[in-house]
């Protein structure tokens, strides 16, 4: 079937289970859409998503079959997870989410719940089930950076001195929650950690974490941080960071480097 074919109404049981949650990403599945993603993740041998399983469903669909199962139990969500198929992680993590999301409801706030999550969700990135670069950005600014805004961020150092390509980006990707809500200090610190990480994803996660630093906190924030910093940063961030600036000023800091 295609991928672009409507989600069928799956009727789903008080407890739904990874075998339903298959069975529906695979209705969605197109297999000249699995070889373009294939190649568009990067799933050649040594490159960053080396083996990656792919089943050709857009993420729309992909979407739309996390919705239907949005009380998937947690053991359930892992079950997906540890599997190859990169749509059942995707769709593992949209859940994730969502359960995330209604234990942090003010008035129901459940935070035992959220924790459990939390830890659940930072042991599959260490395990390596988080890896690729749009499981990172679909999942670290909702679960890890929600949960910490209240909390010591002592976190996200650890994760930004691990070797790990995809640990560090979840660090930078956490600290978007934080400049939705208007702190831009701990993107700031992180950036200058991994200012000499050259990483293609890395780069443009702290070139496109700084750009938002300008755009949604303060212009003048993302200037004076690339005054002190941009002579030692990579073509790459910069390019990104830069990127809502006037054309004088691109010129300008590129000329710094």
């Amino acid at each position: 079937m295609r991928g672009n074919s409507p989600t069928p109404e799956v009727p789903v049981s008080e407890l739904p289970t990874a075998a339903q949650v298959r069975a529906a990403l695979a209705e969605q599945a197109d297999p000249a859409d699995a070889l373009h993603l294939q190649r568009f993740f990067k799933t050649g041998v040594g490159e960053y998503g080396e083996g990656d399983v792919f089943l050709g469903v857009r993420v729309p669909a992909t979407r739309k079959v996390a919705t239907l199962f949005a009380t998937l139990p947690l053991k359930q969500i892992g079950d997906l997870l540890d599997g190859p198929v990169h749509e059942e992680r995707l769709a593992a993590l949209l859940i994730l989410n969502a359960r995330f999301a209604r234990a942090s409801k003010p008035r129901s706030r459940d935070d035992a719940a959220r924790a459990e999550m939390v830890e659940f969700y930072l042991d599959a990135v260490r395990r390596g089930r988080v890896n690729n670069w749009d499981l990172v950005d679909a999942s670290a600014e909702n679960i890890v950076g929600p949960w910490l805004l209240d909390k010591d961020r002592g976190l996200l150092f650890e994760l930004a001195q691990r070797d790990s390509l995809w640990e560090r980006r979840v660090a930078l990707l956490s600290t978007f929650a934080f400049i939705k809500a208007g702190d831009p200090s701990t993107t700031l610190e992180l950036a200058t950690i991994l200012l000499d990480d050259r990483r293609d994803l890395i780069q443009k996660a702290l070139g496109w974490m700084l750009r938002e630093v300008g755009k949604r906190v303060d212009p003048t924030v993302l200037t004076g941080y690339l005054d002190a910093n941009a002579a030692g940063m990579g073509r790459t961030a910069l390019s990104y960071a830069v990127e809502h600036l006037t054309p004088e000023q691109r010129a300008a800091y590129r000329a710094m480097r």
